[in-house]
């Protein structure tokens, strides 16, 4: 047989580019199985979460502990429910219950009625735990409804548990325009978690209060939590979470200036740059095209820059500092009222002592549509 002459059994033989072929398109079709879009918290099994360490390391370290109070926080769309469903996770691999309410899941009349929302709170635990409420036996308004609660909570629902109970409240902010409500409401929780410092029966209770900072400008500070629990902060993804993202997603930002173009959009932001590279993977637009969209009418991001807009057509004022931000040819100073009210908003980056807007789609965004109205 002469070199380089093939039989058949050498057809018979995958290549390597054979393969490689097929492996793409195994991964390729993995992805569109897997990929929808990009709207709400990221499946478990979602191949799109990026972890920001040390934030997933910090939060099961403490769930294990027993005095645990964790709060996350951030602007919305940061990845804070996605965050809590791999917590809820991890604590239910570790044999503990967990219950993930959310707060906008409650009845109106429960916002202005603390007795009522006790009751629910404690009814929605005890039905996710398995357990019958008992209220006519076991909820005692003779004494007071916070006391009721809490004594129902340790010697009704806890005694029952073997192990460790997660309690996750979602969207406490829902709670931040009612302010007797909240008063109370996170006198209690705090009590709660100071309760198990020393009573062995309530360290079975771990808790985790997750919100939007939206709305926390208007809430007393002495009322709150923010010294309460470990603190969770949700930052914007790096430029090496962005470039591995997109890797995920079947596109290759690493060996271009595409993922610095990117960034410079949207900055680091998980929602923003999860719905960029699904449209560039899926809806066949280059990021050129998506750029000149972005800045011309809001393009993709809509959406999320009308939130935006309504929060501060609700604050004239803040909306007039804004502007000056937006229209600046380099960074301002401002107070630190006016300063932490648009971070909480999450429409400002700190650079030293000088203030930016977030996000170059930000800068172009608002700097036209403020402009027509100040």
């Amino acid at each position: 047989m002469s070199v380089g002459s093939t039989t058949q059994e050498d057809l018979s033989q995958p290549s390597e580019f054979t393969s490689f072929v097929e492996e793409h398109h195994e991964q390729t079709q993995q992805i569109e199985n897997l990929s929808s879009y990009p709207d709400g918290p990221l499946p478990l099994d979602s191949p799109f979460y990026i972890e920001r360490p040390p934030i997933e390391k910090l939060v099961y370290r403490e769930i294990t502990q027993s005095v645990c109070v964790i709060r996350i926080q951030s602007p919305r769309q940061m990845g804070k429910s996605s965050l809590v469903l791999r917590l809820c996770d991890f604590a239910h691999k570790q044999g503990y219950s967990t219950v993930n309410l959310n707060c906008y899941s409650f009845e109106t009349e429960c916002l202005t009625d603390l007795n009522k929302l006790l009751r629910c709170l404690c009814w929605r635990i005890a039905t996710e735990l398995g357990i019958d409420p008992n209220f006519k036996e076991k909820w005692d308004e003779e004494i007071g409804f916070k006391l009721s609660s809490s004594l129902y909570l340790q010697n009704y629902l806890l005694n029952q548990c073997q192990n460790p109970v997660v309690l996750v409240l979602n969207d406490v902010d829902r709670f931040f325009e009612y302010p007797y409500l909240c008063q109370e409401f996170f006198a209690l929780l705090r009590s709660w978690g100071e309760e198990a410092r020393q009573n062995i029966d309530w360290q079975k209770l771990r808790l985790v209060v997750v919100y939007s900072t939206e709305k926390y400008i208007s809430v007393d500070i002495n009322h709150s939590l923010l010294n309460l629990g470990l603190p969770i902060y949700l930052s914007e993804f790096s430029q090496s979470q962005v470039e591995d993202l997109a890797r995920r997603h079947g596109l290759n930002l690493r060996d271009s200036k595409n993922c610095t173009q990117l960034m410079s959009l949207v900055g680091g932001h998980p929602a923003l740059i999860q719905l960029s590279l699904y449209c560039l993977r899926s809806q066949k637009i280059t990021l050129q095209e998506l750029m000149q969209e972005a800045i011309a009418n809001g393009g993709i991001y809509r959406y999320h820059l009308w939130q935006h807009w309504l929060k501060l057509q609700e604050n004239p004022e803040l909306a007039k500092t804004y502007t000056k931000i937006v229209t600046a040819k380099q960074g301002i100073s401002l107070n630190p009222i006016e300063a932490y009210e648009l971070e909480s908003l999450g429409l400002i980056r700190f650079e030293g002592d000088r203030i930016l807007p977030r996000c170059e789609l930000y800068r172009a965004y608002f700097a036209k549509q403020l402009s027509a109205i100040v």
